[in-house]
């Protein structure tokens, strides 16, 4: 049984990030899932098969952070999308399938995936 949300936000975001998640079941490919809160970015690779993350790169991490004034804005996600692409390609992978998490695509989400595809990820 599944339990009752209360906040109407949070049961919208429950039903997209459910929505999103039964679309990718079907791909093969890694997938680069993202989380937004309020004051940082993250965002890993995932394997479809195993479940297992593959790298993993926030606006928490030193290298990143490095410089920045405020970790929540669109510098920070576009840092984010830059520095999970290398991993990538460190690590062999090409393709992938991008999992919003339920997050609309727009904002700081839209400014990762971009930077992500300027550094050479497909998806």
């Amino acid at each position: 049984m599944k339990a009752k949300i209360r906040n109407l936000r949070a049961a919208k975001w429950q039903a997209r990030k459910t929505r999103v998640v039964r679309s990718m079941r079907s791909s093969e490919r890694v997938q680069l899932v993202i989380f937004r809160s309020a004051k940082h970015m993250y965002a890993q690779l995932v394997d479809p098969e195993t479940g297992r993350t593959l790298a993993g790169v926030s606006t928490r991490t030193p290298s990143v952070s490095a410089g920045l004034t405020t970790t929540g804005n669109l510098e920070a996600a576009k840092r984010v999308g830059k520095a999970i692409a290398e991993l990538a390609r460190a690590r062999n992978v090409e393709a992938v399938v991008f999992n919003r998490n339920g997050f609309l695509y727009h904002g700081r989400v839209k400014a990762l995936a971009d930077a992500a595809r300027e550094a050479g990820l497909q998806f």
